[in-house]
This record gives structure tokens, sequence and C-alpha cells, in this order.
């Protein structure tokens, strides 16, 4: 197996009638909208809570932790970088309070939005804000739902543990491998890798 060595994913652009979306209140916080990163076309799409930090002080791009740990993750699974597409159930990083479940159900229009357009053959929810969101239940968790495929408005869906969560709990790294190996056991229909 090649060495892993994680790297920057072009952004898909945000569509031009979406840049200047005001309706949930997080453009007041000063961060960009990302629509998504990765291959857009990609059959496998993993959803995320938001697109976290992207740029250093400086404005320069940079690879943060969560970005490295999902891509090592996918990577060690049998994925190759043009198989995935990243997004989030918030399109801009939140910085300060703000009314989550409101802002969540708002966002959740644009990612409707994506699905209509991509229709990827299977979904991979990270961390509980993803698979409440997604799963419009915010008394379930990735504990309760990981390790098996599920049927959620029309997509299989995986639920998976946050990478951030993996790095400040590596016990969670084999959890997190184990469903990547189910994504990619599904993906190429084969059995699960042990």
């Amino acid at each position: 197996m090649a060495n892993f060595c994680a790297s920057l994913w072009n952004e898909e652009p945000t569509p031009e009638n979406l840049i200047n979306c005001s309706e949930c209140g997080l453009d007041k916080h000063g961060s960009r909208m990302v629509w998504g990163e990765g291959n857009p076309h990609a059959p496998l799409l993993i959803l995320l809570d938001n697109p976290g930090a992207r740029e250093d002080r400086e404005g320069k791009p940079f690879l943060c932790g969560t970005r490295q740990t999902l891509q090592k993750a996918a990577f060690e699974a049998g994925f190759q970088a043009e198989d995935l597409y990243v997004t989030y159930v918030l399109k801009r990083k939140p910085v300060r309070k703000y009314d989550k479940e409101r802002t969540r159900q708002i966002c959740m229009n644009h990612l409707k939005q994506q699905l209509e357009l991509k229709h990827p053959q299977l979904i991979v929810c990270l961390g509980n804000i993803a698979v409440q969101s997604f799963f419009e239940n915010n008394d379930t968790d990735v504990k309760s739902l990981r390790g098996k495929i599920h049927e959620v408005h029309g997509y299989k869906t995986i639920a998976a543990y946050h990478p951030l969560a993996v790095r400040r709990r590596p016990n969670l790294w084999p959890l997190l491998l184990a469903d990547f190996k189910l994504a990619a056991a599904h993906f190429f229909n084969k059995r699960p890798v042990s």
C-alpha cells in the first residue's frame, strides 16, 4: 500500500445565487460560504457539521486535523480522492453563539439541493450534529447508529464518529476506520475488510 499523504482538496464553487445567502444569519459571523470540497461528481458524499478552519490568520489555506483524519480513514479503507465529496450541514463556520436548531434547519435546505443534483450512492455522516441533522432526529447519536447502513431520505447512509472526536480520543480510530471500511465494502460491493 502506498504511503498516505493528506492534501487540500479543491472547493466546489458556491452557486452564484447563494454566495451572499443571509437567511440563517451566519453571514454576520464573517466566515465565507463553502459549498463543498473534493470531487463534486463523486459517488460517496461525506457530511460534516461545518467547513471548519480552512485558512490561517494570514488567509493562507491549510489542512486541518479533521481533514487529515478523514482522508487517512478513507484512504486506509481503500478510497481514492476522486471517490469522495465533502459537504456540510452549515455552509459557513460559526465563530460565535447562534441559534443552532434554527440555523441547522435553514441550512439543511442547501444540502437537500445538493443531494437532488448529486445523487450520491452513499452518504457518510460524521459526528452527532451531521447525524442528527440528516436523520432529522435530535435524540439519536453516532454511538447508537454506527456499524450498519441505514436508509435515510432514500439514500444509503452510514453514521460515524467525527474526525475531530477521533483525534481527541484515539481509541475511537478503529471505529472510524471500521465505518469507512463498511462504506468501502458497500461502495466496492465486497465483504468488509478486517
